[in-house]
């Protein structure tokens, strides 16, 4: 099939689900995203089931699709800006030591912690797998979505640092995640005895450091390209060109793509940098088309992933294994989230039992599966796709639908009696 019949099919079918959602479901978009295409794709895998020749040409689509690589390089560079270029750049700056000791250490910590409770619990199901492929697995599943979280985050209503902490938390550990998931791969393809430490600390470096750098420069060039012109059809076609070239740049010069993206989003976003370089009518544009186009290709991203379900070999011990990983990456979560906020419970006001909901409220997306479909055979691809598909299901639609329950039950009486404020 041509690569335009393939977009036209997936655009279609997420302005379908889009409108199925909004007319008769009337779930956040994200969850209601997710529930229509689980939906779909139990019907098309029972229709498959007992008429083969109905679905075999669309299993046969469905592996000409690079997932991945749609996802990585070109789905998540948009998903990442649209979320960072409408974050309160004012409250991040405020909760940044924890959002960052959030995103780095946590992630690093919540890595280890899953991919050892792993490596001697898979067993239990048969499945004897290497420490450090299930360390890949520790850290492909540590991420949470920013865009799964956003969506549902404007219809709970939490006080606003506590919902700067989680989507600030969010952004940036899709970046580190993906600079972490990376770094063990070459390990495990290299073998641990052909590299040393000092290669490793330089490759996460030089993703971190110049992914950041990039950012800024991107953020920079940005503001001032914005500021020599008043047409907000331009500036809006600016906004694209910063991420696609910056995110193709960043590959070039082997930093993090996603970092640079989302540090060039917060800058563009940032409220003086819009009042020195954009109209009140360019600003109206530019975040209009911004949130149009992460609603379509949150619609596609869905709907991939729920397609890429008719190809998965779904055998029982898969199965108990990605039940059994739910507990074990909620608790890890939880640990690595508890040391930071001890650390920093001294400097800054915390909503009650901010560790309790931040887990609960920390949503696994596309980005989990796009990195669990780059592991090879070699590295337990099936088993870890499957547990990555069940985690990520049972997040968006469990936890997706009740954190705002959960979030007014810990933090009820709070809401109640404390301003909004940042500090």
């Amino acid at each position: 099939m041509e690569l335009f019949s393939i977009i036209t099919m997936l655009v279609v079918v997420s302005a379908a689900f889009a409108y199925i959602n909004e007319r008769f479901v009337k779930l956040p978009y994200t969850i209601g995203a997710m529930v229509i295409t689980i939906a779909m794709s139990m019907l098309l895998a029972v229709s498959g089931w007992l008429f083969p020749e109905l679905t075999n040409p669309l299993k046969n689509l469905i592996t000409q699709i690079d997932f991945s690589t749609v996802l990585l390089e070109i789905l998540l560079s948009f998903l990442l800006f649209a979320g960072a270029l409408h974050t309160n750049f004012d409250q991040l700056k405020v909760q940044r030591g924890p959002i960052l000791a959030f995103a780095t250490f946590g992630v690093l910590l919540s890595t280890f912690l899953i991919g050892t409770l792993m490596h001697y619990l898979l067993p239990l199901f048969g499945l004897e797998i290497d420490f450090i492929y299930c360390l890949l697995f520790g850290a492909l599943i540590s991420p949470t979505d920013p865009i799964a979280v956003l969506g549902i985050l404007k219809k709970v209503g939490v006080p606003k640092k506590l919902e700067t902490k989680i989507v600030g938390e969010s952004l940036f550990n899709d970046g580190v995640g993906v600079v972490v998931f990376l770094t063990i791969y070459a390990i495990a393809e290299r073998g641990l005895e052909h590299i040393t430490m000092g290669e490793i600390g330089l490759l996460l470096l030089e993703e971190v450091i110049g992914g950041i750098l990039l950012g800024l420069a991107l953020g920079y060039i940005a503001f001032a390209l914005l500021k020599s012109i008043d047409d907000y059809s331009v500036e809006v076609l600016i906004t694209i060109a910063i991420v696609m070239g910056g995110y193709l740049f960043a590959q070039y010069l082997h930093f993090s793509g996603p970092l640079a993206v989302v540090v060039a989003g917060l800058i563009m976003g940032h409220d003086t940098v819009r009042d020195h370089s954009m109209s009140d009518l360019t600003e109206m544009y530019v975040d209009k088309f911004w949130e149009t186009w992460d609603a379509l290709l949150n619609g596609i991203l869905f709907v991939l992933i729920g397609l890429e379900i008719l190809i998965l070999p779904f055998e029982q011990s898969y199965i108990l294994a990605g039940i059994l990983a739910i507990p074990i990456i909620l608790m890890s979560r939880f640990v690595s989230l508890s040391i930071p906020i001890k650390i920093y419970k001294k400097k800054l006001e915390f909503v009650p039992n901010t560790g309790l909901i931040m887990t609960w409220g920390g949503l696994r997306g596309g980005i989990s599966i796009a990195l669990a479909l780059t592991l090879t055979q070699a590295m337990n691809r099936d088993p870890f796709l499957i547990i990555t598909y069940i985690v990520v299901i049972f997040s968006i639609i469990i936890q997706g639908l009740s954190i705002g329950k959960v979030a007014d039950r810990l933090i009820g009486d709070y809401k109640q009696t404390k301003p909004k404020s940042g500090h």
